[in-house]
């Protein structure tokens, strides 16, 4: 019963049983501050996790580039965001998530527990991620990214 849910999940995710499914996990510091990241690359898509300072999930966003444009304030840029888990969303985990989907072009899934009204701790961390992503190929060119 269990190969048949597994099988199952990895039918509607479109990956085969051969298929790799690439983990990349890193720590850094920053001003005494431990961050932590994992990134699990899957077909179309990313998941990533940020955590700050423990291993606590956070909030988890969901994030996905749109072909229609409407004035709604979770729709900038062609980019839809929606908070997940962990209660209102808020600027810091939803704004990364929006600009990681402008500079990959894929479905972005974020946990994040950096805490809010720390704009220097986020553009760290967002920093390291995007260039921890650059250097695993996951990244659109410059001339189609846009931020």
């Amino acid at each position: 019963m269990e190969m048949e849910a597994l099988n199952s999940a990895l039918s509607s995710a479109h990956i085969s049983k051969d298929d790799v499914v690439p983990v990349t996990c890193f720590s850094d510091s920053v001003n005494d501050v431990t961050l932590h990241f994992q990134i699990i690359r899957l077909p179309r898509q990313i998941y990533a996790w940020i955590g700050c300072n423990s291993a606590k999930f956070g909030n988890l966003y969901a994030a996905a580039p749109t072909s229609t444009s409407t004035t709604s304030s979770m729709q900038r840029n062609g980019v839809s965001v929606s908070c997940v888990l962990g209660g209102v969303s808020d600027n810091t985990g939803s704004g990364l998530a929006r600009r990681l989907v402008l500079k990959t072009g894929l479905h972005v899934i974020l946990a994040s527990n950096i805490p809010k009204n720390s704009p220097l701790l986020e553009a760290e961390a967002e920093k390291m991620l995007v260039q921890k992503l650059i250097k695993l190929g996951y990244t659109k060119p410059k001339s189609e990214a846009s931020s």
